[in-house]
């Protein structure tokens, strides 16, 4: 099998026929809130506001959903990516606590949005795990085991824990011969793009107005409005939401709070019967306790997702020759966690650039430099569930109804 290199499984294996074709922005057009950036958090925004009442038009560079949502892993987890006890002593205990509350309780929105709206896009349950790595030839024997019991004792004490598996409790779920896990709940699998596509017909069937192909070239800030110019035209309105996953360089103040990061991810070919009898139940997804971790998940057609091998982005002209190596690495490291395996191939190779804050949290709300401008960016870990935070979060900032919570993804936290 001839592994397609630097190519979305998610966006491959989707029929053209589903694929919508939004026009290009043509004109001059008035509305109440304008979207950059037209990926799941534009158009988990886009519905927020159009079922909201709010008149919201989107633009998006290239492709509805091709961006980082469309390349991602394909999860809803309950965790903002970053470990407990980081945030706790970066913005104490109190922040911490909230921002995985408030997380936790993005994941199962999303869920629940996504099944109301009926888009079929292979969401599912799954188990979350976080899985010591005695393996690590960088770090001490047992070192993952204490990293993670650490963990799972500060998450205990503040009330976002999980639950603790021994070795002999992890017999029944499929992981690497670890010494131990922390257990989670409230994650969900989902193929990511189709998912992106379904929240844009839902929110333009609400009303909003979606452009593909759209470059937005400048913002002109007034007392009372905003003009958002692009590429065809220009859209006159109250406030404008920036999408775009890291800053741009239309905001090129703010790159300087995002470092850009590219993540690998395999996608193996169908495994067959043989290797399935042998791994067992697939029901789970984990990440180890490595830096840079690495991430694996099953999907529902029998398949096998790893990533990881997070580094800082490279110029552009040596990627493809990294995606090989990377592709390569992870097949490997795939290997050593589960040996059953052997001889099963990678089908996808590709990568996702995404802008990585100091303390690992999104930025969500306005910033005291851009008036009449609100931000979502930054990376959401390994997970969409920042999609539905920020259109939560956005909506209220747009209502004025700001909530305790906001603060811990504020630009001022």
């Amino acid at each position: 099998m001839r592994t397609r290199y630097g190519i979305s499984p998610w966006i491959d294996l989707t029929p053209k026929s589903r694929v919508p074709d939004y026009s290009r922005f043509r004109g001059a057009h008035t509305a109440d809130v304008v979207i950059i950036g037209g990926g799941l958090t534009g158009c988990a925004t886009a519905y927020a506001c159009a079922l909201a009442g709010i008149k919201t038009i989107v633009l998006d560079a290239d492709r509805v959903g091709q961006g980082s949502g469309g390349r991602s892993a394909g999860l809803l987890l309950p965790d903002p990516g970053p470990a407990f006890r980081d945030i706790e002593q970066l913005h104490g205990l109190r922040a911490a606590r909230t921002a995985f509350h408030s997380w936790r309780r993005a994941s199962l929105e999303g869920a629940a949005l996504l099944r109301r709206l009926n888009i079929t896009c292979g969401l599912e349950p799954v188990t979350p795990l976080i899985v010591a790595d005695r393996f690590d030839p960088s770090t001490p024997l047992g070192a993952g085991d204490k990293t993670l019991r650490r963990e799972f004792d500060a998450r205990s004490k503040a009330g976002v824990g999980g639950t603790w598996l021994a070795r002999k409790l992890l017999a029944s779920l499929t992981v690497p011969e670890v010494p131990a896990a922390m257990r989670m709940r409230d994650a969900f699998i989902l193929d990511p793009y189709r998912a992106c596509l379904g929240l844009s017909a839902a929110a333009a069937s609400r009303g909003a107005m979606i452009f593909e192909r759209s470059r937005v070239k400048n913002v002109k800030v007034a007392r009372r409005h905003v003009d958002v110019i692009a590429e065809g035209g220009q859209v006159r309105a109250s406030t404008v939401i920036v999408a775009t996953g890291t800053a741009t360089m239309e905001f090129r103040q703010l790159r300087r709070h995002f470092k850009r990061r590219e993540s690998y991810l395999v996608l193996t070919e169908p495994m067959p019967a043989a290797i399935r009898k042998q791994l067992g139940g697939r029901g789970t997804t984990f990440k180890d306790t490595r830096d840079p971790h690495r991430r694996v998940r099953f999907t529902g057609d029998d398949r096998i997702l790893v990533s990881g091998a997070t580094q800082d982005e490279t110029p552009e002209r040596k990627r493809p020759a990294i995606l090989v190596q990377r592709t390569g690495q992870l097949m490997y490291e795939l290997l050593t966690m589960f040996p059953a395996i052997s001889g099963l191939m990678p089908e996808y190779g590709w990568d996702v650039i995404s802008g990585e804050t100091a303390d690992g949290l999104m930025y969500i709300g306005p910033h005291r430099n851009y008036p009449r401008h609100l931000f979502a960016l930054g990376s959401g870990g390994d997970s969409v569930t920042g999609a539905f935070l920020a259109a939560r979060l956005l909506v209220r900032a747009l209502q004025d109804a700001h909530e305790k919570e906001d603060a811990v993804w504020s630009w001022t936290r």
